[in-house]
């Protein structure tokens, strides 16, 4: 497994060991050894093409998320929103894919999001803390002040996705 470190304490990218033979392949998913966090909370997303999530967040119980892509591509984001960081307000991506076998730890702290590239894509994210419904918030996803140069123009999103707040007035509420 190699590790690589971000310009973000405590980001990093993981490409992990892939045992290929004439049946397919063996992967190593996760190492508790390597990402030395205690992960509570498994969680899986199925999406079409061009589904945008994000940007979310926990304010209250923050979460530490390890994202997997099993199957498609995704351009993944963490935007720094840790108040002393010296990336506050910068953002990480990246692009995961099935048929790489990277993962991505963005620490607590960070919101997270991405949008799919494939058809039938499929995450798998291990979190460091329960889902806490009371505590969600989300940032707007083509926020011109987090200057993110998304791949897709028109994503897909939810209902909740489209009343999320600029960044501007996420952090004067915060």
């Amino acid at each position: 497994m190699k590790i690589k470190r971000t310009k973000f304490k405590d980001l990093v990218v993981l490409k992990k060991d892939s045992f290929k033979d004439n049946r397919g392949y063996f992967r190593e998913l996760f190492l508790q050894k390597i990402v030395k966090k205690k992960f509570i909370f498994d969680t899986m997303s199925f999406c079409k093409k061009n589904v945008l999530r994000g940007l979310h967040l926990q304010l209250k119980n923050p979460q530490g998320k390890y994202i997997t892509v099993l199957q498609g591509k995704i351009f993944d984001i963490a935007l720094d929103l840790r108040k002393n960081s010296k990336t506050f307000g910068k953002h990480f991506s990246i692009i995961l894919s099935g048929k790489e076998n990277t993962s991505i730890y963005i620490p607590e702290g960070f919101a997270h999001g991405y949008c799919t590239l494939e058809k039938n894509t499929i995450i798998y994210y291990k979190c460091t803390n329960y889902r806490d419904k009371n505590s969600e918030r989300g940032i707007f996803w083509n926020d011109p002040k987090l200057k993110i140069k998304w791949p897709i123009k028109k994503p897909i999103l939810s209902i909740k996705d489209r009343k999320n707040l600029n960044f501007k007035k996420f952090i004067k509420n915060w």
